[in-house]
């Protein structure tokens, strides 16, 4: 098997004027947004917000309706087959087989990825997941912590650019929250792009560099105001 390999790689993304239609429903309405290399960014808004549509289109699995979406100087129209070796995406279906074991799961996507010694890369996975005594058990028996832990790094195996998560802290205790934000930590001193959608507040409060917002389809900027975040949601939900 041949190493894998990147067509191009980019330090920003910038979304440009972007909207999203359903028929008459708008999901999104010119939505604007930069992020660079190195940032971790909260998605926040109430649910039918449109945050799983924007992470869509940033995943290239779905079209705007108007607008343009950039990856670096890459517009994702004209390159999404090589731009999608540099996003991880990790959605509320955690595309993980229950009746395989956790080293079969990541193996299979190693090979899916075309990454080079793939049992290599599972068992790396496995141990920064710290799930590595737990590598040859079927992944049904797994905890929601642990399966989304095996999930998130198998979103990662090819190393992207780009990391897309949609609720990732749903259902998780305490602990394992806690793992999982250090892994993002990790993330973005790795200086990957990493966007959140999250509606746990007080775990974005103190992980991420910036805050947005998607009210109505639109994008609120939710830095520079006073008081905690929770506090500012609050107040950018009633404005208006």
């Amino acid at each position: 098997m041949k190493p894998f390999s990147r067509p191009f790689d980019f330090d920003r993304l910038r979304i440009d004027d972007v909207s999203r239609h359903y028929g008459r429903r708008r999901a999104l309405s010119h939505v604007s947004l930069t992020l660079h290399s190195g940032q971790l960014v909260a998605l926040l808004g109430p649910n039918g917000a449109g945050k799983s549509t924007l992470l869509g289109m940033l995943a290239t699995l779905v079209r705007p309706s108007a607008g343009s979406i950039y990856y670096g100087d890459h517009s994702g129209v004209r390159v999404v087959a090589g731009l999608r070796a540099q996003i991880g995406f990790l959605s509320h279906d955690l595309q993980l087989y229950g009746e395989l074991t956790a080293r079969e799961n990541l193996e299979f996507f190693a090979e899916l990825y075309g990454l080079y010694e793939p049992t290599r890369c599972a068992t790396e996975a496995l141990n920064r997941a710290g799930l590595a005594p737990r590598a040859d058990d079927v992944v049904d028996g797994f905890s929601r912590g642990m399966r989304q832990r095996l999930a998130l790094e198998r979103s990662l195996l090819h190393d992207p650019r780009l990391i897309l998560l949609d609720e990732p802290f749903t259902g998780l205790d305490e602990t394992s929250a806690l793992v999982f934000a250090d892994r993002l930590r990790r993330l973005k001193d790795a200086q990957r792009i990493v966007l959140l959608a999250t509606h746990d507040l007080d775990v974005a409060e103190g992980l991420v560099d910036r805050s947005v917002m998607l009210k109505r389809g639109q994008m609120v900027e939710l830095d520079g105001g006073v008081g905690s975040l929770r506090e500012r949601y609050r107040s950018a939900l009633q404005e208006g």
